[in-house]
């Protein structure tokens, strides 16, 4: 099926001037001086502890004291992918060190009702080519997901060496053995030759800081600790007949929140839903998996079609490019590319030019996401507060056939905080808003993750020490220092994924994989030359960091445009891009750097000692 533009309004019909002022305003309305500040990281209390694990029992066993090669901090996709690149490599001795009780991160976590992936699923599943897997469905459900880790898992043969229900308390480097002692909650002591942190950025969960919230003597958990026992219904079956008679509000309008509350509004007696800032919502054909179109895929179609997503919503199709994915994420790079093929304008096109022809049609289809609010809810004042005022990744773009419709319920309440800048205050029986009491029985914190927050809180690790003591915490306090997003001076054999500073590609898990082949090269090639340690060297560092430089300067207008959320850091104190800091000559320029360095072989920029004796591998 051809992919056509979308019908976006009129260009007379949009006054940019006039939306660029109403995005200020809208902004400048939320903004809130404490930061980051504004959220709980509390341990015990009303809203539980976020590390302890609700669905599965923790098992005992005995503490570790072993030697192997490579320690990889995370059981999610990143971790998975991380071991999968390594047992391609060759590198057999090593553990996945996990908190949670299984395999999945985020997806073994959130087990909310309506949870799904929002990129599509034959992008966004990773290895589906080498498991012979195809998704059940275009956006397939959490259930789905988190099965899918598990058959990788279990393919690659990682179940034997995992350290489930592990928390990692702090990594000390020992350079008189060329190795890290990994600490942890279970009393073990884990000598690794190199550490993956593969810990994602959606592991560990944030509260909002409302007054009075531990005064609140109703339920409340967050939404990646899913109270079914509460609720009613099941992981694989939301079905949520004890809210019946229940009063339920959802701080937070999310990618969680607007899975959850099409659920909530089904069920319960009454819901509310807290708003600070709207979402943008599009809409979310999720069709059955054509068995006819998976019979006649391709081998590499994964890849052809995750190239072909990453250049639809990050960096523009080229000339005469079909769009294969087709969706809400690649509509302005899409539409983009019908005009200049109508105006016959791709030759002598500046990117300067591009990047402001996508400007405007940021414009127009953000004005379609608002259009389309008031063809689905019939409150005109409810209407009116859900419209999003902010530019296309301003916040995460979101999709659901569901979620405005349920504002059509008269059972559901759109509460809009944004004058308050978060939720008034807690009583011990509910919310107040405007000087009026709301008694509640549930609160649903559906807040979020540590994303862009401080590394120490983000990661959790106590004590991250590299050469002489050196504090990773304090290393990177103003900014991070890396040569290509991997590896880091003064922190020999450690090796970072995630968005730190490398290439940007649009499909997340894909970009973790190929970090983890990255990194499982160069393990595999210091184990084979008899390498002990191995870290860039400053100049190399130096060098790379300045050109990373530039991507902070374009990425700023998260932080002076946008209003605040977890993408811009809260839009207060030190600037903090989630993305990280991106090689601006985009991903397929920067994957062939990275190959062309394995390819000489030499580990042009790192620093190499020789394995000592009596330091070997185990």
């Amino acid at each position: 099926m051809k992919c056509e533009p979308t019908q976006t309004p009129e260009a007379v019909e949009i006054d940019i001037p006039a939306l660029r002022e109403r995005y200020r305003r809208e902004r400048e309305r939320r903004l809130r001086v404490e930061g980051q500040a504004q959220y709980l990281r509390p341990a015990r209390g009303a809203v539980g502890d976020p590390a302890v694990d609700p669905y599965r029992a923790v098992e005992p066993r005995p503490a570790l004291s072993e030697e192997i090669d490579v320690a990889v901090l995370g059981g999610g996709f990143t971790g998975i992918l991380a071991a999968v690149n390594l047992r391609k490599a060759g590198v057999t001795s090593f553990r996945n060190i996990e908190h949670a009780g299984d395999f999945g991160g985020v997806w073994y976590w959130n087990r909310y009702p309506g949870i799904q992936c929002d990129n599509e699923s034959y992008c966004y599943l990773p290895l589906l080519e080498e498991t012979g897997y195809i998704p059940s469905k275009r956006f397939a459900d959490g259930v789905e997901i988190q099965a899918h880790c598990v058959r990788i898992a279990r393919q690659f043969g990682l179940y034997d060496r995992a350290l489930f229900h592990t928390v990692v308390r702090s990594l000390r480097w020992d350079d008189t053995i060329q190795r890290w002692h990994v600490t942890t909650d279970r009393g073990d002591d884990i000598r690794a030759r190199f550490v993956i942190m593969a810990g994602g950025p959606l592991n560990r969960p944030k509260l909002p800081g409302i007054p009075g919230l531990q005064d609140f003597r109703g339920r409340v958990f967050h939404s990646a600790r899913w109270d079914y026992d509460y609720t009613g219904g099941s992981w694989g079956k939301p079905v949520l007949d004890k809210l019946r008679d229940k009063r339920v509000a959802v701080v937070g309008t999310g990618a969680s929140a607007i899975q959850i509350v099409p659920h909530l509004g089904e069920y319960a007696k009454q819901l509310y839903v807290l708003q600070r800032t709207p979402p943008s919502v599009d809409s979310r054909p999720n069709p059955p998996t054509d068995p006819a179109w998976a019979e006649s895929l391709q081998p590499g179609w994964q890849k052809q079609r995750q190239d072909n997503f990453h250049r639809g919503a990050m960096e523009g199709f080229a000339p005469g490019e079909r769009d294969l994915v087709c969706d809400f994420w690649t509509e302005i790079n899409r539409n983009v590319a019908a005009k200049l093929d109508a105006q016959q304008a791709w030759a002598g096109l500046t990117p300067e030019k591009f990047m402001a022809m996508r400007e405007v049609e940021d414009y127009h289809v953000m004005e379609r996401f608002r259009r389309r609010i008031d063809e689905i809810v019939t409150d005109k004042a409810t209407a009116e507060k859900l419209k999003p005022w902010f530019r296309f990744h301003c916040k995460r773009p979101l999709s659901s056939d569901t979620y405005y419709p349920t504002f059509n319920r008269p059972n559901v309440e759109l509460i809009d905080v944004s004058a308050t800048k978060g939720v008034e205050r807690m009583t011990a029986n509910g919310f107040v808003h405007e000087g009026k009491e709301y008694p509640v029985d549930l609160l649903i914190c559906a807040s979020g993750f540590e994303v862009t927050s401080d590394l120490d809180v983000r990661w959790g690790i106590d004590e991250i020490a590299g050469r002489n003591g050196l504090s990773l915490y304090e290393h990177w306090a103003d900014g991070y220092k890396t040569l290509h997003g991997v590896v880091s001076r003064g922190f020999p054999n450690q090796f970072f994924t995630g968005y730190v500073q490398g290439g940007l590609y649009a499909t997340t898990v894909e970009q973790f994989n190929r970090q983890g082949h990255h990194i499982a090269w160069i393990i595999s090639e210091a184990l084979k030359r008899g390498v002990g340690a191995v870290e860039p060297t400053q100049q190399a560092q130096d060098e790379w960091v300045r050109i990373m430089a530039p991507s902070t300067e374009f990425a700023k207008y998260m932080q002076s445009e946008c209003p605040p959320s977890y993408l811009n850091n809260e839009a207060g104190g030190k600037f903090r891009y989630y993305l990280g800091e991106f090689y601006l000559a985009g991903f397929t320029a920067f994957e062939q750097l990275l190959q062309d360095w394995r390819d000489q072989g030499a580990f042009e920029g790192m620093e190499l000692q020789t394995a000592r004796s009596g330091a070997a591998a185990a």
